[in-house]
């Protein structure tokens, strides 16, 4: 028998979609999906033959700007199992990850099928997460995770702080900052409650045409107010987001909105150090502070040019994680943000250097960091 793996090519749809209907009684791959990730993108499509006949697949997805790669499928022809096929396309999707630079491959898999469970614990995966009603029939699904460089230990996923995703498209501020705060004081809730009292607090009033965002120093006094002590590093002190609003009367609000800010934190005696926080000094922070968020530009990660905060648990010489509150915000305009999951958002590794590109914005470049301390 001659077997061979190879990117899958525009003539191997009809055989993919047949293997998709053998193996699978729901949450299938349509014929429309399996021909867009034939294409080049953020993923690979890659099959295994058998005496040139098409008998498994594996398809690995990439979270854009970052490196993490997950398995989001994997298909293997029942008349063909116990030959160590599914463990080849395994050690294959491994190798192209890491050529990609990616630290870690994720994957979810139903939490009935111990077949497969046992596979990927064979492989060195462990389950680090578990997600109820995953998959269309309600079976719950195990999240699973294996560092590709030896340096990465394969419980730091596990060992991550809490994740809190946003629930509005406008919250990523306070879903950072709670992140932040719980990770500090484990008995802070963090629920959609908080997420919202805190951006009432934090938030500019206007921004773009859309619900106001959060400013630097709006969140900072919401987390003064929780009694936490509270560091902000920014380039810029004057009033953040202004460019993207046109109206003179909305800018003569958000400066109004910004004064009180400042003198609010200087009534608290917050410290505020206004630096360009260059490529140095960010490293140098984040290898100071254990929590803080940060402002980047989304442009990176999905094409957007959208600013957003992210919350930053760990860094080392050459890595920054994060959570990403975004979470599985399903965007229209972004083909790969419907094959996403949690685990995407979720300790998410990133070369220190694409970090510190990324967490600027707009055209005064502002750079923000707040650091978060329990008092």
């Amino acid at each position: 028998m001659s077997t061979d793996i190879r990117l899958a090519k525009a003539a191997d749809l009809p055989a993919l979609v047949a293997l998709e209907e053998r193996c699978f009684e729901g949450d299938r791959l349509s014929a429309r999906s399996i021909k867009g990730f034939i294409r080049e993108g953020a993923h690979l499509l890659v099959v295994l033959t058998c005496d040139e006949r098409i008998v498994a697949y594996s398809l690995l997805l990439f979270r854009r700007g970052t490196l993490l790669s997950r398995l989001y499928s994997l298909a293997l022809h029942a008349d063909f199992r116990g030959r160590g096929l599914a463990q080849r396309l395994m050690a294959d999707a491994e190798k192209r990850a890491r050529a990609r630079g990616c630290l870690f491959l994720r994957l979810e898999v139903r939490s009935d099928n111990p077949g497969a469970i046992r596979l990927y614990e064979k492989l060195g995966y462990t389950h680090f997460d578990v997600v109820e009603d995953y998959y269309e029939d309600g079976c719950s699904a195990l999240r699973m995770e294996k560092p590709l460089l030896p340096a990465h230990d394969a419980s730091l996923v596990a060992q991550a702080p809490d994740y809190y995703r946003q629930t509005t498209e406008f919250t990523c501020g306070p879903a950072a900052l709670l992140m932040a705060m719980h990770r500090q004081r484990p008995e802070l809730a963090m629920n959609r409650r908080e997420e919202l009292q805190l951006w009432r607090e934090a938030t500019t009033i206007y921004m773009c045409s859309g619900h106001g965002g959060c400013s630097p120093h709006g969140l900072a006094l919401a987390a003064l107010r929780r009694q936490f002590r509270v560091q902000l590093y920014i380039s810029d002190n004057g009033t953040p987001f202004i460019d993207s609003v046109r109206q003179p009367e909305k800018r003569a609000v958000m400066e109004e909105v910004h004064r009180d800010f400042v003198a609010q934190l200087a009534d608290y005696g917050a410290q505020v150090t206004v630096s360009p926080l260059d490529k140095q000094q960010f490293k140098q922070l984040l290898d100071t502070h254990d929590d803080m968020i940060a402002l980047i530009s989304t442009w990176a990660l999905d094409r957007n040019r959208s600013p957003h905060w992210v919350y930053v648990h760990r860094a080392d010489q050459h890595y920054v994680y994060m959570h990403d509150p975004d979470g599985n915000h399903i965007n229209p305009a972004r083909t790969d943000s419907h094959w996403q999951s949690e685990s995407d958002f979720r300790h998410v590794p990133l070369a220190i250097d694409d970090f510190t590109a990324m967490a600027s914005f707009g055209r005064r470049r502002l750079r923000c960091l707040l650091a978060i301390t329990a008092l």
